[in-house]
């Protein structure tokens, strides 16, 4: 493999790494406490401290790392598709065999280990995706910037709705709600289960409102940026260099103070329908922040220590979804009836911290990993079902 292939293939397991980072981030938090995303004060968040830290996961994190994961999805399923074309092979069976296993995968991590599962929203939007493989680039554009405009007016809509609407035993509601959640998740094993089924009965519906379709419209921006060899070797270095540097500033530009009015409103105005009107500001403007994310970290690996990050983020993105997977694992046992039940005990800092204390062990455990093996454990298990 000729060395800019090398370096174009790293700097794209880098992204992915770069994007477990922050998808841990805001996973972690959902372990962490059953008050995450109901509005509900939480009683280990009410520290000057702990407000600046959940303020700082919603401006940088929430709504713009699954996004990224998502562009690298479609990127990788046009470099999977040309692939099959260059060796003659068939391409949708293939596929399809890889999306029911990433489904059934989904399926027993929403199940067993978290219920915000991202998994089988892949593998159906994967499928969407695979019956509009042959639309033009202009198509899939325009049907990426409708779905995320159409996502962020249904939401705006309901925070209308519930300006117009507002429920005064709301609170009282949810706060049954959180006990009994918080019981079950540190109960047993088999308690912890029960309440995962539970929790993806609301999810799924907030999944067809909101991650199914911004994911699908990353997956058709990533699609035509791999159609275009966004991160290729052939693409002139100073005219990608320029890209990168437009797309982080017009992104930052526009996204961050989107981000921030969102940040006020889920932190400041938790649980009031101001908060779903900067969710439906988010929704609108977070894939110009994971833009600013991209161009941003493409040149931070261009930059004089950019082969460090590449070391460093690299691995743990070529086995992505092990540590995906491992992420949720690890966060089960510390969290909940798995092992310690610190569920609703620790604080946002704290959790923070051992986010980044996971994702760091990962990455020497990816390193080590793939010194020996081609492939991820899981990676490797998929290889087989759809080879």
């Amino acid at each position: 493999m000729a060395q800019s292939s090398i370096e174009r293939q790293s700097s794209l397991d880098a992204l992915r790494g770069f994007a477990l980072l922050g998808i841990l981030v805001v996973n972690i938090i959902a372990f962490a406490t059953p008050y995450y995303g109901t509005g509900v004060p939480d009683p280990m968040a009410q520290s000057r401290v702990s407000h600046a830290v959940m303020a700082g996961i919603a401006l940088l994190f929430e709504w713009k790392f699954y996004l990224l994961f998502s562009f690298l999805f479609g990127y990788s399923f046009t470099l999977q598709m040309q692939s099959a074309e260059r060796d003659g092979k068939a391409f949708v069976p293939r596929m399809l065999r890889r999306l029911i296993g990433l489904w059934v995968l989904g399926l027993l991590h929403g199940v067993l280990l978290f219920h915000g599962d991202i998994l089988t929203t892949y593998a159906v939007m994967g499928a969407v995706l695979l019956t509009l493989r042959s639309r033009a680039e202009k198509a899939l554009a325009k049907l990426a910037v409708g779905l995320i405009v159409g996502t962020a007016t249904v939401w705006a809509i309901i925070g209308i709705l519930s300006v117009l609407d507002v429920d005064a035993a709301r609170d009282s509601k949810a706060l049954a709600q959180i006990t009994s959640a918080l019981t079950a998740f540190r109960s047993t094993p088999s308690g912890v289960i029960a309440q995962h089924v539970e929790e993806l009965k609301g999810v799924w519906v907030v999944t067809a409102l909101m991650q199914a379709p911004t994911a699908l419209a990353m997956f058709l921006m990533g699609c035509i940026a791999g159609r275009r060899g966004l991160f290729s070797a052939s693409s002139p270095t100073a005219g990608t260099s320029k890209l990168y540097k437009q797309c982080l500033i017009a992104g930052a530009c526009v996204g961050l103070p989107a981000a921030v009015a969102y940040a006020y409103g889920t932190t400041r105005l938790a649980g009031t329908p101001w908060d779903l009107l900067g969710l439906s500001l988010s929704l609108l403007t977070a894939p110009l922040l994971t833009a600013a994310y991209i161009g941003g970290m493409q040149m931070l690996f261009r930059s004089r220590w950019g082969q460090w990050w590449l070391g460093v983020l690299a691995p743990a993105g070529r086995m992505a979804l092990s540590n995906y997977l491992m992420q949720s694992l690890v966060c089960s046992v510390i969290f909940l009836a798995y092992g310690f039940r610190m569920m609703g005990r620790v604080s946002p800092l704290d959790t923070l911290l051992i986010a980044f204390a996971i994702f760091a062990v990962q990455t020497v455990i990816s390193r080590w990993w793939l010194g020996r093996f081609a492939y991820g454990p899981v990676e490797w298990l998929l290889r087989a079902v759809t080879h």
